[in-house]
């Protein structure tokens, strides 16, 4: 069985005999297929000393030595593509074919971006705004940096993560999910040579060995995408500190469609967004509300999208993988049971005989909106579909959730699309299209989605803090 180890200061670290490990468990067969160390509080010094460590030498680094230090991280990764799909896939179970062909070149576009972001950083001040006195503005790296990511999107996170945090002069310690810490770790031995030792550290270990990581007194910024309750303890516990904190956390995506829409290719991208990663996306197409007038017509379309998106393992040409755990398809199973009587599942809603944690592609009708599985993040494959009678009411069902991270629209009025991409509270807001994601483009969400930008320069900035530089030029101005 494969050991997998943390990396601190340039290199793999040994585990020591009566090191404490955890099984990594395959969803596809609910088997362990490797182990990982489940990093104590001790571990978290040493990576978090080996990062203050680096940090001054990186932090003056010119942007220019940073940027090719990307660019060379762009093509180790590049280089290991085929090796680092292969371990997510195993320990998320999603297609490999989705690795290859989908997350892999955006992530290698993602640290390119990343590596031309940092060389373009401004302080967008340079005046004399008193007297004699030019003041200008710097940004300048914020220290050690934690970093905690999900296991829907390991590699993918992490990137999100590590690079403009060390793009912009930061160094890192990195905790992927205990859920799926595989890929991660493969990429920061991949990445051993590339920056100087302590920039990049990887830990992995449950739910303590995070709260220790933020706890800890060397690091300066901490940014986490998981779950509302997650965030909600990390910015609990950061702020015992005040050290400042990035939350990318959970969403509940309205899909709105009018009757002026292209239904079929609505139903069919919609159903995509939904299934896409085994609906383990915060993105993901969850709750469809459609025009009372082709409802029903829409949910015809969509029942056949989801009849048609197949389960299997990763090697398999299948559209879904399995949930990630026993654990998640326990929760999607509870919140359908918990919605109301009235609702009823038009498909699925069960899970699949066999090995590992696979779960029917779902269509759910009937529920209302104070309904759990319309209220929380459903993280599978299911959707719910409403309907409404004009657009105050679908502006109202599509806003009357706590959460803010991405909505569409679904119209060929395009006075009807600016006016909802104005009102829908939503970090992200897209038009015949549902979560388009561009490196340039800055992706976060609002209200109990979090706050804070991944992606995009606002990404970088992120991890920046500005200084005010004031400089007398030696005048006597009584004198004038």
């Amino acid at each position: 069985m494969a050991l997998f180890k943390n990396f601190v200061g340039g290199s793999s670290v040994e585990l020591k005999v009566d090191a404490q490990t955890f099984p990594v468990i395959d969803p596809s067969t609910g088997l362990a297929y490797a182990s990982a160390p489940s990093s104590s509080a001790g571990d978290v010094d040493v990576a978090c000393a080996a990062a203050a460590a680096a940090f001054p030498a990186w932090s003056r680094e010119t942007p220019s030595r940073r940027s090719a230090a990307l660019l060379e991280a762009a093509a180790a990764i590049e280089a290991g593509a085929e090796e680092l799909c292969s371990l997510e896939a195993t320990d998320t179970g999603k297609p490999l074919r989705q690795m290859i062909e989908d997350e892999m070149p955006a992530i290698i576009d993602q640290i390119r971006f990343f590596a031309g972001a940092c060389r373009v950083l401004e302080g967008r001040s340079f005046d004399e705004y008193l007297p004699g006195v030019i003041s200008s503005v710097r940004r300048e790296p914020v220290g050690v940096c934690a970093l905690i990511t999900p296991w829907n999107y390991p590699l993918m996170m992490a990137v999100w993560k590590w690079a403009p945090a060390i793009a912009a002069g930061n160094s890192v310690v990195l905790k992927p999910s205990e859920l799926a810490p595989a890929s991660t770790v493969r990429m920061a031995e991949l990445l051993q040579d590339v920056f100087p030792n302590g920039v990049l550290n990887v830990l992995c270990g449950p739910k303590s060995t995070g709260e220790a990581l933020v706890r800890n007194p060397a690091v300066s910024l901490v940014s986490i995408t998981g779950s509302t309750m997650a965030g909600r303890a990390v910015a609990r516990a950061a702020s015992d500190r005040l050290a400042r904190v990035q939350l990318e956390l959970g969403g509940n995506a309205p899909a709105i469609v009018f009757a002026d829409a292209d239904l079929p290719r609505a139903a069919a991208e919609i159903a995509s967004a939904a299934y896409y990663n085994t609906g383990q996306d915060c993105t993901a197409a969850t709750r469809v509300l459609a025009d009372s007038r082709v409802c029903d017509e829409l949910l015809d379309l969509l029942i056949s999208s989801a009849s048609k998106t197949t389960c299997g393992p990763p090697a398999s040409p299948s559209d879904c993988g399995p949930l990630i755990s026993q654990t998640q398809m326990e929760r999607v199973q509870n919140l359908i049971a918990r919605s109301g009587g009235t609702r009823i599942v038009v498909h699925g809603g069960k899970a699949l005989d066999g090995p590992g944690f696979f779960f029917q592609p779902t269509v759910i009708t009937g529920v209302s909106q104070s309904d759990p599985i319309v209220q929380e993040e459903i993280f599978g494959p299911a959707m719910t579909v409403q309907s409404f009678a004009n657009e105050k009411k679908a502006l109202q069902m599509a806003n009357g959730v706590s959460q803010g991270l991405s909505a569409s629209v679904w119209t060929s009025d395009a006075a009807r699309a600016v006016r909802f991409a104005r009102d829908l509270a939503f970090g992200a807001v897209s038009v015949n299209v549902h979560a388009p994601m561009a490196s340039e483009m800055p992706h976060g969400g609002f209200g109990k989605s979090g706050y804070g930008k991944d992606l995009s320069i606002y990404g970088i900035e992120e991890y920046t803090q500005m200084k005010h530089i004031a400089i007398s030029l030696g005048e006597d101005h009584a004198l004038q």
